[in-house]
């Protein structure tokens, strides 16, 4: 079967890692696949330095006449089964299904998005159940939307050296990572900070709010226990360094944080935003906080940090769900399981 995989993404994002991670494991199962992306240097190095055949296109505005032609030639020349759609701008500027050289359409939605971008498809995958409910309310067929979670690498890593950053080696020390943007919640986490006087934050990522949270950090006086460091690629050794993840977010569909922080039997604190609040239960693999609450986020991480017991049990119970249903053996066997039903006549 060929694949062919598109993604018009930013830079940096959990859906465009998600993207990267996902052609690479369809390149390790043998599918003979090629990747279509936005032009970025970085995720094109990566991608060809696995084999993977991967074309750039520009994925622009309506003023962009080049990128739909250029998919419909790609399109003709590499014959695909199935055409897998990241993102809706990927999905808006796909040909048609059912032209001269017919394929199976499925978008890929990782959040509430406008279905109008998506009218060229055939298939919706959701990586939540509650966006797959919302597919569905919005007048789609249920055999055509499917849920398939998404999936982290799990392998083990060194930490973090916590001396490169300037954090004791002692000290209790937190991990949120993530786009700088105001649906990430991380203004809140600050605040808690407040609260937590002996413990250190790293904060990873950029974004649009990163000057106002270096600001809010030096106004709270905890910007000596704060470290931004830069978007990583490759997070896992934060993740070993971090006694703790949070994921503070206003708005956060699925939280893939979350699932990272559970493949290294970390214990995650989270508010109750739609995705960690379908993913966590509460007491058992994380906590769950109420959103923009400071005070409770803080009142958790006490006893996170404090607890050894709390963090041991939270930490083994997440590892334990990410190895039932969240590795890379189990999603990727979804989704070529998906593939063969659909090539097989369920279009």
């Amino acid at each position: 079967m060929r694949l062919l995989a598109a993604m018009a993404g930013a830079k940096h994002g959990g859906a465009e890692a998600f993207f990267e991670r996902l052609v690479l494991a369809f390149q390790h199962a043998g599918v003979e696949q090629r990747a279509v992306i936005r032009s970025e240097p970085a995720r094109a190095d990566r991608l060809r330095g696995a084999g993977i055949d991967v074309r750039e296109l520009r994925f622009g505005g309506w003023l962009d006449l080049l990128t739909r032609p250029a998919l419909s030639r790609l399109i003709a020349e590499f014959r695909p089964a199935v055409a897998l759609s990241f993102m809706s701008r990927a999905a808006s500027m796909m040909p048609p299904p059912w032209g001269a050289v017919p394929f199976v359409h499925i978008g890929r939605l990782g959040g509430y998005y406008d279905l109008k971008y998506y009218s060229s498809c055939q298939h919706l995958v959701a990586n939540t159940e509650d966006i797959a409910r919302y597919i569905r309310d919005s007048g789609w067929p249920a055999k055509r939307v499917h849920y398939v979670p998404n999936f982290v690498d799990g392998s083990n890593t060194d930490p973090e050296d916590r001396a490169a950053h300037d954090t004791p080696a002692d000290a209790p020390l937190l991990l949120a990572l993530g786009r700088f943007h105001a649906n990430k919640g991380f203004d809140t986490l600050l605040r808690a900070l407040v609260d937590l006087p002996d413990v250190y934050l790293w904060l990873a990522g950029d974004g649009p709010e990163e000057k106002s949270l270096l600001a809010l950090a030096h106004e709270l006086d905890v910007l000596a226990r704060t470290r931004f460091l830069s978007w990583r690629a490759n997070p896992a050794p934060l993740f070993a360094a971090a006694d703790a993840v949070v994921v503070p977010s206003r708005r956060e569909p699925l939280g893939n944080v979350v699932i990272e922080a559970w493949a290294r039997a970390k214990p995650v604190v989270a508010s109750l935003s739609e995705g960690p609040r379908q993913l966590i239960e509460t007491g058992k693999d994380g906590l769950l906080v109420p959103i923009d609450d400071a005070k409770a986020l803080a009142y958790a991480l006490r006893h996170v940090v404090d607890e050894s017991s709390l963090k041991q049990q939270l930490g083994e119970a997440g590892y334990e769900t990410y190895r039932k249903k969240f590795t890379e053996e189990a999603v990727l066997g979804q989704y070529l399981e998906l593939f063969a039903r659909v090539t097989a006549g369920e279009k």
